[in-house]
């Protein structure tokens, strides 16, 4: 962990970072595109679809502009997400406990995901991460805050958290993307979906998830 970062506040991304909701992500792709009768995705594109907004990824499987498709694919993979697919989840080894000794020693934490705040809120409680985190922000059903930076200039308005105070912690290059618009420090996890060069523009680069905790250390 690089110590010249001052993490005083921590935002987290949540799949590919806390859960690796793959299966669950997965699976509701395929019911939205098969009621569309659209071509079964390979299991790379599927992978690729964990993180950014969800807009994006079917207008590219789609290979379509029309955004009246992609609100009909994201409708049918909602209805399945929503009922069953948000529970094919599972946190990665090592978070809880990551988790829970950043709360203890008293640092700063939120949640900010790409994910719908419905959904994300139902995880993290399912899990019992809800109680770590001082606020959890992610995208509403309309699409305001697809855009990550955006989301994040929301979150740091509302909570007034100071950009120089704060690090971003993901696996996607959205993460790091959205660090950098918002003069944030930028935190890469590897057990997630991104790679090591997908995550280059990174402060630093966590090998597991009990690195995590390694965090606290370094606020100013």
């Amino acid at each position: 962990m690089n110590a010249a970062i001052p993490a005083r506040t921590l935002l987290f991304d949540l799949d590919g970072t806390l859960t690796d909701n793959y299966a669950g992500i997965a699976a509701s792709i395929r019911h939205a595109l098969a009621r569309l009768a659209a071509p079964e995705p390979t299991d790379a594109e599927l992978r690729a679809c964990v993180g950014p907004p969800l807009r994006g990824s079917f207008a590219r499987l789609l290979a379509t502009g029309d955004d009246a498709v992609v609100e009909q694919a994201v409708a049918h993979y909602r209805e399945r997400f929503s009922d069953v697919g948000w529970k094919e989840n599972v946190p990665y080894p090592g978070v809880a406990e990551a988790l829970a000794a950043l709360a203890d020693d008293g640092t700063p934490m939120f949640l900010c995901t790409a994910k719908p705040e419905t959904f994300a809120r139902r995880i993290v409680e399912h899990f019992g991460f809800a109680p770590h985190f001082r606020g959890i922000y992610g995208a509403d059903f309309a699409g305001r805050f697809d855009d990550k930076a955006t989301l994040m200039a929301h979150l740091l308005a509302t909570e007034r958290v100071a950009p120089s105070g704060a690090v971003m912690i993901g696996d996607r290059h959205h993460d790091i993307t959205a660090a950098r618009a918002n003069g944030t420090g930028a935190v890469g996890v590897l057990w997630g979906y991104g790679s090591r060069e997908e995550l280059a523009g990174a402060d630093a680069l966590l090998e597991t998830p009990e690195r995590l905790a390694d965090l606290r250390s370094a606020r100013g």
